[in-house]
């Protein structure tokens, strides 16, 4: 597959901002499976824009500066991406919850790329007792790795309600899950506090799900915005594994990875710190339009 995405974030403030410095987080990364064939951003009415170094998780981080007054302030990207990801099959060789947990703990590699920094909680995601406790009841040590994380997810598809008036972006996993409302990033982040309670390494992936389905198929939740779903790492062999609780299915071909982290703060699209005073509006579009040939 083969995407154009075009993602708009529109601020309009009440008052006129006199300096802003902000993180943009809106290059897809190259992962396993994903190909970036171009990428190009525009800021309006005003901005500095320069690369940035990523201080956690996976991701292409760009510096925006505002140094004159705004009202308003538009940040538009348009990315073309290549998707070649086959929906991961269970194999009677993968490994158990058990072995991934023992294999975890022995990787080396201490970068962002390996499982050793999404073993444990993060500022938003701690542990949860009550969370470790539902998601336990599919996580038998013995089980096959990739059969348990499907099954956690459509579980979490099933028990929880996508409802958008539900929760905030600062929503700790734990409301969530007492109310079963929200939405993807509630359900990413209930996913993972589980996973992690049982010693499983699990990080949060952010991006974009196609908007238009093929024919005759169900339009998938969360294609009006950035999405969020979950990363396991299931052994060395098979290395990081994508499931989506919101939608009950693997990150396949209609998933765009655009950045990793052990939570939403290290890898938001858009964060940082702006002076000025009054209300702050936001409008997020996306589009993910397959393309043709």
């Amino acid at each position: 597959m083969r995407y154009d995405i075009h993602h708009v974030t529109r601020f309009d403030y009440g008052n006129a901002v006199k300096f802003a410095r902000c993180n943009l987080r809106l290059r897809p990364i190259d992962w396993p499976g994903q190909r970036v064939e171009s990428f190009a951003l525009t800021v309006a009415p005003a901005g500095r824009v320069q690369p940035a170094r990523a201080e956690a998780g996976l991701a292409h981080v760009e510096r925006l500066v505002i140094e004159e007054p705004v009202r308003s302030l538009t940040i538009e990207s348009r990315a073309r991406v290549t998707i070649a990801r086959d929906v991961p099959v269970p194999a009677a060789t993968d490994p158990s919850l058990a072995e991934v947990a023992t294999l975890a703990r022995g990787v080396a590699d201490l970068s962002a790329a390996g499982p050793a920094a999404y073993l444990y909680p993060s500022p938003l995601i701690p542990l949860d007792p009550a969370i470790a406790a539902y998601c336990r009841e599919e996580l038998d040590p013995g089980r096959n790795a990739l059969e348990a994380g499907i099954a956690l997810a459509r579980r979490i598809q099933r028990d929880f309600t996508f409802d958008p008036t539900a929760t905030l972006v600062d929503t700790p996993p734990h409301q969530a899950f007492r109310q079963r409302r929200g939405v993807c990033q509630d359900f990413a982040q209930v996913m993972i506090a589980g996973l992690r309670g049982c010693g499983l390494p699990a990080a949060y992936a952010s991006g974009y799900i196609r908007t238009l389905p093929p024919p005759g198929q169900e339009r998938l939740v969360g294609a009006d915005a950035t999405h969020a779903w979950v990363l396991l790492w299931c052994g060395p062999a098979r290395g990081w594994i994508g499931l989506d609780p919101t939608n009950g299915i693997w990150m396949a071909s209609d998933h765009v990875l655009v950045a990793i982290g052990r939570d939403y703060a290290e890898i938001a699209p858009v964060d940082g710190v702006v002076l000025g005073s009054g209300a702050q509006a936001m409008h997020v579009s996306v589009d993910v339009a397959p393309l043709t040939d």
